[in-house]
Order: structure tokens, then sequence, then C-alpha cells
């Protein structure tokens, strides 16, 4: 099974120097959850205590009454992630058909999850963008987004993402309780105005988890600054398309942990 962390070493920057810096970053994977051969959903999780999340899973979803209506617990590694199998009594199995996640699996037990998995991480194409930007644009434009989180200063509830251009004029904000629901009602408002994703770069008032980077990647965004912290799955998936990845956009700096188009001047 895979480690919790990994160890990087990001470009530490701040308004006065930088520095390369040992960081453990949080690892995240797919995990294909199967009951009775079925598939039920795709969950991203940390890659440890993998039993314990499959049991409240059920529970939670309200498949399983108990921990005894459960018969039996298979864990396996799969190419693109890992495959919790269960055994449920057959009272409970009849419920699934009641959730909209529910799908079929294919035929052979033991596989009905990997092709779920390949939906969860689907490939990637480079990004392309002659954009670069400095680093101390990407750093004052978090600073400048607070003020235009208007349904936040209400509620302290909701998370936003903004896109901004290459001299750090912020163009356009969404706000949503949900992290990966701000993005996309960003990335729709783009679409709708016509805004090209390869001329700025995006911020997330979140932690930034490979669903974020994925969802940038496919429309062309070529740099993401998150406030918040990162994982090697996210690292690895905006390598492969040329994104730019920035962590811990926060007032004392941030950590420029992925930048393999060289996007982001050090100036």
């Amino acid at each position: 099974m895979n480690k919790p962390t990994k160890t990087y070493h990001p470009r530490i920057w701040r308004p006065e120097k930088s520095w390369v810096e040992e960081r453990q970053v949080a690892c995240e994977i797919p995990l294909a959850l199967e009951y009775n051969c079925i598939s039920h959903a795709v969950m991203m999780i940390s890659p440890d205590d993998i039993k314990d999340f499959t049991i409240g899973f059920s529970l939670t979803e309200g498949i399983i009454d108990g921990i005894d209506d459960i018969m039996d617990i298979a864990i396996s590694t799969a190419e693109k992630g890992h495959i919790a199998a269960l055994e449920i009594n057959p009272s409970c199995f009849k419920r699934l058909d009641k959730f909209k996640r529910t799908l079929a699996g294919r035929t052979g037990c033991g596989l009905c999850g990997i092709d779920r998995l390949d939906h969860a991480i689907r490939p990637l194409t480079a990004i392309k963008s002659q954009l670069y930007v400095s680093a101390k644009v990407v750093y004052e434009s978090m600073q400048n987004l607070s003020t235009l989180q208007i349904q936040n200063k209400k509620t302290g509830a909701l998370h936003a993402a903004a896109f901004v251009s290459a001299t750090g004029k912020i163009l356009c904000v969404r706000e949503d309780i949900g992290r990966h629901n701000a993005l996309d009602k960003l990335i729709g408002h783009m679409m709708r105005e016509q805004i090209n994703p390869a001329n700025g770069f995006a911020l997330i008032t979140s932690r930034c988890s490979f669903e974020m980077v994925h969802k940038c990647a496919t429309f062309g965004i070529p740099v993401l600054a998150a406030v918040s912290a990162t994982t090697d799955l996210a690292m690895t998936l905006a390598e492969q398309a040329g994104l730019s990845l920035i962590a811990f956009t926060r007032r004392e700096g941030m950590n420029i942990y992925c930048d393999p188009q060289n996007r982001i001047l050090l100036d």
C-alpha cells in the first residue's frame, strides 16, 4: 500500500529571497468501491486506513446498518489506484439501486472497479500557452482576492476561484461552498465570455488536490495557485500537462512545487 506522504523539495519564495527546502506532501489515491462485484463509486482518499474508510463510508452512505452487514472486505491494488471489494448481506445489497452513484460493474468479479479508475484520472494533453508571470504578481493577486469574495465575507463558508491576467488584474471570481464547484463556475463563466485561459492564471482559496489540477489542465489554464496544500498526485498531473502549481500562497510567501515550463519568474 502507498505511504501517506512523500518528500519533495520545492523552491520557497519570499519577497526578499528564495531557497530550496524539504517538505512533506500528502498523497491521495483513487479508491474504487465495489459491493458484491458491482461498482458503486470512486473516492479520492489518503492511502492509509483504507479498510476503516470503506466501513465508515458504507455506513454513512446508508448502504449498511452496521459492521455485521459486511461479510468480507478485500483491498487490492490496481494500475491507477486501489479497489475495495465488499461482500454485504442481501438485504443491504438491494438498497444499492436507490443510490445515484451506483453503476453496474463488468462481468469479471474483482475487476469491476478498474474501468472506474480509468475515468477517475483521465489522460491530459499538454497546455498550450506562452504565459510567463512574476512570482510577485501571483503573490499579490492572492492577497487582493479576499476583497472580492463577497459571499464569503457574509458567511465565512465559501471557497473562491479566480482568473487573473499576467499583469495581476483579477478578471473574474466565482464562489461556492465546494471548492470544485467554484472552479467549475469560473471555467463556465470564462467559456461563456470567451476568455482565453492561456493568457492568465487561476487562484483557489483551498487545498489543491488532483481534481483541481485536472480541471485547470483540461480547460487550458497554465498556472494554478492555491492558498493551502497540494498533493503528490496533483503535482504528477501538473508535470504531465505542463502546468505550474503553487501552494501555500499566503501573506508570508508561497511554495512553487511544480513549474515544468519555467513560467514563474523569480524576479
